[in-house]
């Protein structure tokens, strides 16, 4: 049998002879098929075509794990690294051995998680590299699950990783959406890791939170300051999410611009 791995989200299906006809995650309101119809790959045709795993460090402690040419999404997994092991953040949906190898190199994987259920990847195919470490999903999010595994670890609410890294359920994107924090991060200010919980704005200034991306369906207000309740108290001055970061001052900036587009989406704001 074949692990096929759908081509517009990168995300790693079951075992199957054959490869699914649809993706659910992308004919999800909150997704996309391309016009073009529905699309599988798998890794060795992925490897065939040149794709590799590149690992590239971003500060002490932290490195981007992604692919090139991009695949899927696109997003940049994290690899979070602490004395009590790593964290492999929103792994990329294709591995290699030389990219294996590396992070390897770099204290292996401890355990494996994702903010929500579009970034999770080849999250399964990575556990059996490293040991068959524990995948964790939040319960909420588990009919999305795509490739049931003995791995896979349901949690709700609240769940330490690791020692040092906490994961919070904030719901939004998906009921199921999370960030994690790492209070050691960047010298020790803290770290919040978002995925599309909360995304960073373009301009490098600004934080938004969304049912869907590209098919711009906005989150209400009650949901938006359920997520300012629970990222609140926690203590970080960078964000990093999927494909952004917020350098320096960063929990001022999401509190200041998540409070804006509640204002936007009340209409209180003046246009």
């Amino acid at each position: 049998m074949t692990i096929f791995t759908c081509l517009t989200c990168g995300i790693e299906h079951q075992d199957t002879f054959r490869p699914p006809l649809r993706c659910e995650i992308c004919t999800d309101e909150r997704q996309w098929v391309p016009a073009s119809g529905q699309a599988w790959t798998t890794r060795d045709e992925l490897e065939a075509q040149g794709y590799k795993l590149v690992i590239t460090e971003l500060e002490p402690g932290l490195h981007a794990v992604s692919t090139l040419p991009r695949l899927g999404i696109g997003q940049r997994g994290l690899l979070v690294c602490t004395a009590e092991g790593n964290l492999l953040f929103e792994p990329p949906g294709f591995i290699d051995a030389a990219g294996a190898t590396r992070i390897e190199e770099l204290g292996g994987v401890a355990t494996i998680a994702s903010s929500h259920p579009h970034l999770t990847g080849s999250s399964i195919q990575y556990s059996h590299r490293f040991g068959h470490v524990p995948v964790y999903v939040a319960a909420a999010d588990k009919q999305w699950i795509r490739r049931p595994d003995p791995v896979i670890k349901l949690w709700e609410e609240c769940v330490e990783l690791l020692p040092g890294l906490i994961m919070y359920q904030c719901g939004g994107h998906f009921a199921g959406s999370s960030v994690v924090h790492w209070p050691a991060g960047y010298k020790d200010t803290g770290v919040l890791i978002t995925g599309d919980t909360i995304a960073v704005g373009g301009d490098r200034n600004s934080a938004n939170a969304m049912r869907s991306y590209v098919n711009n369906i906005p989150l209400p207000a009650s949901t938006i300051e359920r997520l300012l309740s629970i990222i609140g108290p926690l203590e970080f001055s960078r964000m990093y999410s999927a494909f952004g970061v917020l350098e320096s001052e960063a929990h001022t900036i999401v509190e200041r611009t998540l409070h804006r587009y509640i204002a936007w989406v009340s209409g209180t704001m003046s246009e």
